[in-house]
């Protein structure tokens, strides 16, 4: 198997590094986790590193990335789900459960949100708990709040 092209892409909530193959985007890492600290770009990372600069500037509100991410079928399904949720609005995990067809797979359909390879642009951080309380985020919280602020904001902010 051949390695996987990596790229550094600096961003207001820190450094992202990006992964993936010719053909797709993988994985989405925060912080900087390129194995011996060197860039294998390729056109598709410096892609998704352009639009992902345009996110956080608001002039992108959905990525036209090709994306694999690895995961079960039910993960898949929860992902894909996520990918529905609007630019600037939230849903709950028993709101996804409910689209999936699994209603009673709340804390299944938490375990996906937290196994998402691909942050951001497969976008978990618009999941919130039931009362719209803030819950987990692998980036941790203060990040989901970032984000979920400059989405609210219509990308007119900066994000803390």
């Amino acid at each position: 198997m051949a390695a996987l092209n990596r790229l550094l892409c600096r961003s207001p909530i820190g450094p992202l590094t990006l992964c993936g193959t010719p053909e797709a985007l993988t994985a989405l890492d925060f912080g900087d986790t390129r194995e011996d600290g060197r860039d294998l770009p390729s056109p598709l990372l410096e892609r998704a590193c352009r639009e992902l600069e345009e996110y956080f500037r608001g002039t992108r509100r959905c990525f036209s990335l090709p994306l694999a991410p690895a995961g079960t079928v039910f993960q898949r399904r929860v992902w894909d789900a996520l990918l529905e949720i609007p630019y600037g609005e939230t849903a709950s995990y028993g709101e996804i459960a409910a689209r999936i067809g699994a209603p009673r797979s709340c804390r299944a359909v938490g375990g996906a949100n937290h196994r998402n390879p691909l942050p951001i642009f497969i976008p978990c951080h618009r999941v919130v708990g039931g009362g719209g309380q803030l819950t987990g985020y692998a980036g941790g919280l203060e990040i989901k709040r970032a984000l979920l602020a400059l989405e609210a904001a219509g990308g007119r902010e900066e994000p803390s």
